[in-house]
């Protein structure tokens, strides 16, 4: 049997929702032996956040919301009521053995109960010790609770992400999914495991300190040193793209499609499937710089043109001439899609409930230690018992 990456490390997960969870599943997918402490009869709030629920195999709702499936495969769950001293105590000796502690408590909370990075240290001076809060855990806004939509709002992602002013539907808008929450799981696996490297070094863990309003703002990107550079702040553009054009989506005969135009040469090529290859060699755009200055003029000319075909034909003819485009693809397309099936994007994975449950597989794909999936997402409290009474618990 394959050994993971991370099967070496013990990861105590007191974190809840998306952003903890999905940092420790990631970890998890990777090797690491994951315990989740959870709320005794309540268990992570995302238990609660149905429907969808899994269904059993005579096709009854079970209590495994999709959205609590969704991050946390690979991990052993426990109830521990932390407000005790029992549960408290069981925590403490849990953290001592542990290479990483994962906690999203509000500022302050954790120290309350002598769950904090200074009270563990002492009696684990490896410890990683990762905390992910809304704010952060310095600044006017620490003692604030912070939640995707109201980072997103804050962190300047739904002011460049919409409609642009005066078309149908104008306004700001969030992304489809708690992005926010999920950049923010990504970076703190990543400081994690960088505080573990210096670990090997040094002998000695350190505080990582993760906030959702800070990960939105580094997760601008382009957007936020088009600003920071250039003087320029952002506005909404709907599907077009503020520094690249064309990279946008177009209407067909039949629907919709994307064009993705990274360069100028693959701009040559669009406009001969177009057949308006005079366009490459027009000034106001034959240079990326300057089609973005005359983007007014140049879009409604390439839209006119598509409309004249459908989208499947399009797709075929851009294919071939090297030019990068593509169907918007709804979900259920997205896992019907073969290149998707063949890189293992839809796996099963066996529950209790139902042997059949299949999950998202993990992106990453490493030659020698490959991501394993392991175990289910765990029914609240499944592991209590084997887990409090071991010796070792991991």
């Amino acid at each position: 049997m394959t050994v993971g990456a991370l099967s070496h490390l013990k990861v105590l997960d007191l974190s809840r929702i998306l952003a903890g969870p999905w940092a420790s599943q990631l970890l998890a997918d990777l090797g690491a032996e994951v315990i989740k402490v959870e709320r005794p009869g309540v268990g992570d709030d995302t238990r609660a956040w149905g429907p969808p629920y899994l269904r059993d195999e005579a096709g009854v709702d079970t209590a495994e919301s999709a959205y609590f499936l969704c991050a946390n495969r690979n991990k052993r769950s426990i109830c521990v009521d932390i407000k005790t001293p029992e549960g408290q105590t069981t925590l403490r000796r849990l953290a001592a053995q542990s290479d990483v502690v994962l906690e999203n408590f509000k500022v302050g909370d954790a120290a309350r109960y002598g769950l904090d990075y200074r009270s563990l240290q002492k009696d684990n001076p490896g410890l990683v010790y990762c905390s992910i809060t809304g704010f952060g855990q310095t600044g006017p806004l620490s003692s604030r609770p912070g939640y995707d939509f109201l980072v997103q709002a804050m962190g300047g992602l739904m002011s460049v992400t919409g409609a642009a002013d005066g078309e149908p539907g104008a306004g700001p808008q969030k992304v489809g999914v708690a992005l926010s929450d999920i950049m923010t799981g990504l970076y703190a696996a990543v400081g994690i495991l960088a505080a573990l490297a210096e670990r090997e070094r040094s002998g000695l863990g350190q505080q990582v300190d993760l906030s959702l309003l800070d990960v939105t703002v580094a997760s601008l990107a382009n957007q936020a040193t088009n600003y920071l550079v250039g003087g320029l702040n952002p506005a909404r553009l709907g599907n077009a793209h503020p520094n690249i054009v064309p990279y946008q989506s177009f209407v067909a005969a039949d629907g919709h499609l994307i064009v993705a135009v990274g360069n100028d040469v693959q701009f040559a090529r669009f406009v001969e499937v177009l057949d308006l290859p005079e366009l490459a060699r027009d000034e106001r755009f034959a240079s990326n710089r300057a089609r973005v200055q005359y983007r007014e003029e140049l879009i409604p000319r390439l839209q006119r043109a598509l409309l004249e075909r459908g989208k499947d034909d399009w797709l075929a003819r851009l294919e071939s001439a090297g030019v990068p485009a593509g169907p918007i693809n709804t979900v259920a397309d997205v896992f019907a899609e073969p290149q998707i099936l063949a890189r293992e994007m839809r796996v099963k994975v066996r529950h209790p409930e139902n042997p059949e449950l299949e999950l998202v597989g993990n992106p990453i794909k490493l030659s020698r230690t490959p991501v394993c999936y392991r175990s289910p997402p765990p029914r609240l409290g499944e592991h209590t018992d084997e887990v409090i009474h071991a010796t070792n618990p991991f």
